[in-house]
């Protein structure tokens, strides 16, 4: 089924709407939570509540890219899962994924407004673009789906250490980037 078709199910309010978007889409969505929360019954946890999300989302809005919709209410569900379940202990993966991204962007008391943190989000997009699409795919796959250098290695035939020192170029070519900008890191 086509997302405008399933939109369309979510629009009118038809139950059969959830289970083509987990027909679709459920193993994406899995895949996204599994990756931060590491943990098989809170994946499946956030994956329902990812589809309540979207049902009561839906007759408000209507997304133009469904699949990137879906990434992002999981993606977010999931963070907080995450800072919830972990608010007492640290998850060393997780930790050390953040810390990677730290170096490059800027810290939070310097976007304290909605305007800069959409000219971040703007040159972030702009930075993705001039990359090569082998990278690109890299990049998003450690810092948007938060997978582990083993899983990304595996996924392009890379040895783990050749996309370490991708992302490790990656990063330093972001922060050049928005040196460049006049973003302050």
């Amino acid at each position: 089924m086509e997302d405008n078709q399933i939109i369309e199910l979510y629009w009118n309010r038809n139950e059969k709407a959830i289970a083509e978007t987990d027909k679709k889409y459920g193993k994406y969505c899995d895949y996204i939570a599994y990756n931060i929360l590491q943990n098989k019954e809170d994946s499946k946890e956030i994956l329902n509540d990812t589809y309540l999300k979207v049902w009561n989302s839906i007759p408000t809005e209507r997304p133009n890219i469904f699949k990137l919709f879906l990434a992002k209410i999981t993606r977010n569900l999931s963070i907080h899962k995450y800072r919830k379940n972990n608010a007492k202990k640290r998850n060393e993966y997780m930790e050390v994924v953040l810390e990677e991204l730290e170096e490059c962007l800027p810290s939070d008391n310097t976007i304290e407004k909605e305007t800069e943190y959409e000219e971040l989000v703007e040159h972030l997009n702009n930075f993705l673009k001039t990359i090569p699409t082998d990278k690109r795919k890299i990049f998003l796959d450690r810092y948007w789906n938060l997978s582990s250098i083993k899983d990304i290695s595996s996924k392009n035939k890379m040895k783990e250490s050749n996309v370490k020192v991708t992302l490790h170029r990656l990063r330093n070519e972001l922060k050049d980037y928005l040196v460049k900008r006049g973003v302050v890191i």
